[in-house]
Parts: structure tokens; sequence; C-alpha cells
């Protein structure tokens, strides 16, 4: 699919790309939870991702467990741990996902180490994830130097590749970072590891505002974002937020004991509280 080409409106970067135009015309930004694949087991996962498509969200980033993960912190690396001990893989995954995306409108991106999708192979890896649903990825350990292959992948699929851009790139690669983006550009808003913060950062408005003038996709800010209170700051400079640590603590706090219901009305009102709080109405 060349850039000039209309996109096909069933791909994944079309998908997203109507998630945030209906955005705009409704004015209001996005939310895009973060959930681990398989914690505390599959079949909670996928009533969790149809909570949040129930809930407004505009995107889902489903975490793919990985024993090694680079940018995540205690909080999601012991829900990797723990979807992993369940015998969580590739395969459960991909079939979850298929069924999930049948039924519910939001997109959904995998959130997916690179060493993964390499031994998976490239071809395999995204031809899988067509099948499955996904609408692209968000690959945190991919330098952009390398990551040529994947991208013509993804181009040629449908699917976005969203590029991540931290407090400590510099100038001239964030520039390069950002163009090269699809879907969106996540802004990262501290360096370091993922992990609920009780403040926002100095300097983050003028990042975004200096990103907006490099790329033409949807900015969303994530690290450190876990109260409604601090969606609704971010969201009055971004495009949207990305919650993560908080939701998945939450929802371990939550299954146990495991008690499905529970877990899932829970969290379903949690995100429906950080949309509510990045809506018009919420000011």
């Amino acid at each position: 699919m060349s850039l000039a080409a209309p996109p096909n409106p069933s791909s994944g970067v079309a998908r997203i790309a109507a998630q945030f135009a209906a955005n705009a015309a409704a004015g209001r930004k996005a939310i895009a939870p973060f959930v681990t694949a398989g914690d505390p087991d599959v079949a909670t996962t996928a009533e969790v991702l149809a909570a949040i498509d129930r809930a407004g969200a505009t995107l889902i980033e489903l975490g793919v467990p990985y024993s090694d993960p680079i940018a995540d912190g205690a909080v999601i690396q012991a829900s990797y741990v723990r979807a992993l001990a369940q015998g969580m893989s590739l395969d459960r995954l991909f079939a979850m996902v298929k069924d999930v995306t049948g039924k519910i409108t939001t997109p959904v991106l995998a959130m997916v180490s690179y060493s993964i999708i390499f031994r998976r192979g490239i071809d395999r890896f995204v031809a899988e994830s067509v099948a499955a649903g996904l609408a692209g990825f968000v690959v945190p350990d991919l330098p952009i130097e390398e990551s040529e292959d994947l991208g013509s992948a993804c181009e040629a699929a449908g699917l976005a590749l969203v590029r991540l851009v931290t407090p400590t790139t510099p100038p001239e690669r964030a520039e390069q970072i950002a163009r090269q983006s699809t879907g969106f550009l996540y802004c990262v808003s501290v360096a370091g590891v993922t992990g609920a913060r009780t403040s926002l950062p100095a300097g983050l408005v003028d990042r975004v505002a200096w990103l907006r003038t490099k790329t033409d996709v949807p900015i969303l800010v994530g690290f450190g974002i876990s109260t409604p209170e601090q969606a609704q700051a971010v969201a009055a400079v971004a495009d949207g937020v990305i919650v993560g640590s908080a939701l998945v603590r939450r929802l371990a706090d939550l299954a146990h004991p495991p008690s499905t219901q529970p877990v899932v009305v829970n969290i379903e009102q949690h995100v429906r509280d950080l949309v509510q709080a990045v809506a018009p109405a919420a000011g």
C-alpha cells in the first residue's frame, strides 16, 4: 500500500484513523487502556477486552507476555510472569484475539517485544496478526535503524507500527521516529520504565507541541498516568492517553481470589471514568 493510495477501510491503519476521526468530530480525546494477555487467565482477558470496548475506549493495547521486557516496570513484569505461568502462548493469544475482535469495534494493538516477532518470523507474525484482527503493533525495543523489514511488512498488510519517543530521545532522532510512526505516535512521558506516578513531568506540554510539528498522526502520552484527573490534564495538550500499570494493578488486585464478573464490572467502570474525564463535558 503506497502512501498515496487510499487505505483499505478494513485495515488496521484505517480502523485506527476512523477512531481518531470520530473523536475529533465529537471533540473528545482518546483513552487507550493496556492489559496483559492471559493475566489472570485467557477467559478473563477476553471479558476485560469486551468491557473496555463497552466503556468507550478509543484503542486497546494488549501486552504480549515476555520473560525479559525492556520498558516495563514491576507491575507489568509481574503480570507477564503470571500469564506465562498460566501457559499463555502466541497461539492462545491469537485465538483469543480473533474471537474477541469479531465481537468488538475498538481496535486492538499488540504491545510486543521484537524478539517475539523475530523468532516467529516477521511474515508469519504479521499474517497471523491480520488473521486475528489486530490493528497494529507497539514494539518498544525495536530501534528505528532496524525496523525497515517489519515496517514494510506492516505497510503491506495495512497494520500500524507505532513508534515511541522518550524524554531522552535526541531531537533529530525524535523527528525521524515521529515521521515514520503510523497509527499514532507514543510519547513516553517520563524517562524510565512503566509505572503509575503521582504527578506529571515538567516539559511534557512543550514536547508534545514540538512533536505536533513533526508528524500528522495523533500523539498519545503514556507511562505514569493512573487517574481520571491525570488523564484529563494530559488530554488537554495531547490527542489522548495510554493507561497501563494502574489498570494492570487494579486487575491483579481484583482477581485474587478469582471472580470474573466483579473484575469485569470494576474495570469497565474505571475505563468509563477515564473516558468521561477526557470527554467534552468534562471541560
